[in-house]
């Protein structure tokens, strides 16, 4: 009798733990959006990149001189003011209404993302975060941060960049560096400028450090960023390993189903 209900409460036990591991395997399977806390992951890191964003923006634009910059780390980093009428590294100027619907697009792929992601992918959640604070803080500029696009010709040489306009007479346009105008310069009307208003991003991170080739000196990364474009990377590099980790389960988990004897 006492063998047999060892027995009992061996197999009792078992049951038991089986159910828990269902139970558990069970919630690792349950659907994010129904889960607070990835809730909680991703919300907060959104808002958090999206504020810190746009704070060192303005911060950048209300401080730092629009001619010399600031040196952050010498030869290494520092603060210059740019701003960016196209999209990554400045390509497709004049773009600005596509580049906002590809924003809109971008973040709703980004919410079905989620939508159908498990609540145990916690660092997918926080990519889509990154990814989401970015989009959001770069969309916000081309939307609501205009300034007049200047372009025209000298010798030879046809030249665009963003400014705001001071003075425009039959002379010409006087300019100066958005958004206070200080530091004005003339462009005559020789040089047939044309004007358009247009969303533009703000940029003020760039990097120093350089390269030589015989005679020749080259910018490890010449183009000019901003936080937006940091959590963007940051944010697209987990969801690539996030990608890259389900691809490896999935065959890890494929391979010993098939080595598994019938």
């Amino acid at each position: 009798m006492t063998e047999l209900k060892c027995c009992s409460e061996s197999e009792n036990a078992k049951t038991h733990s089986g159910d828990l591991n269902h139970s558990a395997k069970k919630d690792e399977l349950r659907s994010a959006h129904r889960h607070l806390s990835s809730h909680l992951r991703l919300w907060p890191v959104a808002i958090v990149g999206l504020v810190l964003d746009l704070t060192t923006k303005n911060w950048a634009f209300n401080n730092i001189d629009p001619v010399n910059g600031k040196v952050i780390i010498q030869h290494l980093m520092s603060f210059h003011r740019s701003l960016n009428s196209g999209a990554l590294f400045g390509l497709g100027k004049g773009w600005t209404p596509l580049f906002i619907i590809a924003s809109l697009l971008a973040l709703g792929f980004v919410l079905y993302l989620f939508i159908h992601s498990k609540q145990n992918q916690r660092s997918l959640h926080i990519g889509l975060a990154l990814v989401l604070a970015g989009a959001l803080g770069n969309l916000y500029d081309r939307a609501f941060v205009v300034a007049d696009v200047i372009t025209y010709t000298t010798k030879g040489k046809t030249v665009s960049d963003a400014w705001k306009i001071v003075k425009q007479d039959q002379t010409g346009i006087t300019i100066g560096h958005w958004p206070d105008a200080k530091q004005t310069q003339h462009i005559p009307a020789s040089w047939n400028p044309r004007v358009r208003q247009q969303g533009v991003v703000r940029d003020f991170i760039q990097m120093k450090p350089r390269f030589t080739i015989g005679n020749r000196s080259f910018a490890i990364w010449p183009w000019v960023f901003n936080i937006a474009d940091v959590l963007l990377v940051a944010g697209v590099g987990l969801l690539l390993l996030n990608f890259w980790w389900d691809r490896k389960t999935a065959h890890k988990d494929k391979t010993q189903t098939a080595s598994s004897p019938p």
